[in-house]
């Protein structure tokens, strides 16, 4: 479905869409400029120059524009998106939108669900049924024996039952690894470790891991602490997609290990905030002081980052992770390529406003130079040209 904007675009034309007026930031190491973005048939013609007499016009005075967001840590398995199938075209477009269209999301890296609901989504919204984000998912994620959470924590975390495999060994893995793979999803994930059982060994993962970059896939790995996330990285996966506060400060050879082997991080800051809210103040602003400074050491480092939430395991509102990714001293570009840039130099593409790209944008309210909570005031988001999400 896509938005009716007609109370803010005229229109005398349908392929060529031009927005007026921003501040436009083409990439996170490029200055802004106050200027025009014409775009046609779904990709970037140009920044600047006058407006074709054919173009739709969106007066985007007051407002800035950046390449579509992406966010490389979502789950697709609230209960709302069971049966997907199933699930009427009106219903499902408003979810999607609900938790990502309208903060600006145009691609989507989803880290653990079931792989053929979540295809269906997919499916879906690249068929025009639906707006939507591009979506990439790792399927079903891999675990130690035990280590799956009962079906009744399931539900009190609002999520429907997945059928999770457990690795029991290097060869074992090897193979669920390549099943999944050979079902199409788009890399793999490790949930290292359980609060109940032992951790998957390194041989393990490394096995698994080895599979995933032989079809030319990434490997995920969902740490508890510090030791997991070490033994995930000499496995040789390519993204921690967490911090973990509960181990404490990440020490310096662990992030120099961390950076020497080209790891990126998707730091999920207010995960933390969200599991600890029945906790005292207290409790919880430790945690969140300790994610932070992670995120602060594994930065000041040089290590890459990856804008995750773990979107559906926590609020929709990216807002308050864009704030402690700047209280952790990252600055507005270093937020922007997390959100931009480094993900297309990960999983492929260019999430630049430049000529012949493609034309996912994101059009929002305020200078987030000056203010980073302007990234969260979308007004508008735009993929492949079309309008698929419109804040009046």
């Amino acid at each position: 479905m896509v938005i009716d904007v007609s109370s803010t675009i005229s229109s005398v034309g349908s392929d060529c869409l031009v927005l007026t007026g921003a501040t436009v930031y083409p990439a996170p190491d490029s200055p802004p400029v106050r200027d025009t973005v014409v775009v046609r048939g779904g990709r970037i013609e140009g920044i600047g120059g006058p407006a074709p007499a054919d173009a739709r016009r969106i007066d985007c005075s007051g407002l800035s524009i950046c390449a579509g967001f992406h966010n490389s840590h979502v789950h697709f398995f609230e209960r709302k998106w069971a049966k997907a199938a199933e699930t009427p075209a009106a219903e499902l477009a408003r979810q999607l939108e609900d938790m990502l269209l309208r903060y600006g999301f145009t691609t989507v890296f989803d880290t653990g669900s079931q792989w053929e609901n979540t295809r269906t989504i997919r499916n879906r919204i690249e068929s025009g049924e639906v707006a939507g984000p591009a979506i990439r998912s790792t399927g079903e994620g891999l675990i130690a024996p035990g280590g799956a959470p009962s079906d009744t924590v399931l539900a009190m975390m609002g999520v429907f039952p997945i059928a999770l495999t457990e690795l029991t060994g290097e060869d074992q893995a090897a193979s669920a690894a390549r099943s999944l793979l050979d079902a199409g999803v788009d890399a793999v994930k490790l949930f290292v470790s359980s609060p109940r059982v032992a951790p998957i060994p390194e041989a393990v993962m490394a096995a698994a891991v080895a599979e995933a970059h032989r079809a030319g896939k990434t490997a995920f790995a969902h740490p508890n602490n510090a030791a997991d996330v070490l033994a995930a990285v000499r496995a040789g996966v390519d993204i921690v997609a967490h911090t973990t506060p509960a181990s404490g400060a990440w020490d310096a050879s662990l992030i120099e290990e961390m950076r020497a082997r080209g790891v990126a991080v998707t730091p999920t800051l207010t995960l933390w905030q969200w599991y600890l809210r029945h906790d005292r103040n207290s409790v919880c602003d430790r945690m969140i002081e300790t994610a932070v400074g992670q995120l602060r050491e594994w930065v000041k480092a040089g290590g890459e980052v990856l804008f995750g939430m773990d979107l559906g395991a926590v609020e929709y509102d990216p807002t308050p992770e864009y704030v402690l990714m700047e209280q952790a001293g990252m600055t507005f570009p270093q937020i922007l390529e997390s959100l931009t840039t480094a993900p297309a130099r990960r999983f492929g593409g260019d999430a630049r406003i430049a000529p012949g790209l493609r034309a996912d944008l994101v059009v929002f309210e305020g200078d987030p130079a000056e203010d980073i909570r302007a990234l969260g005031r979308v007004r508008y988001t735009v993929r492949g040209g079309r309008v698929i999400f419109s804040r009046s």
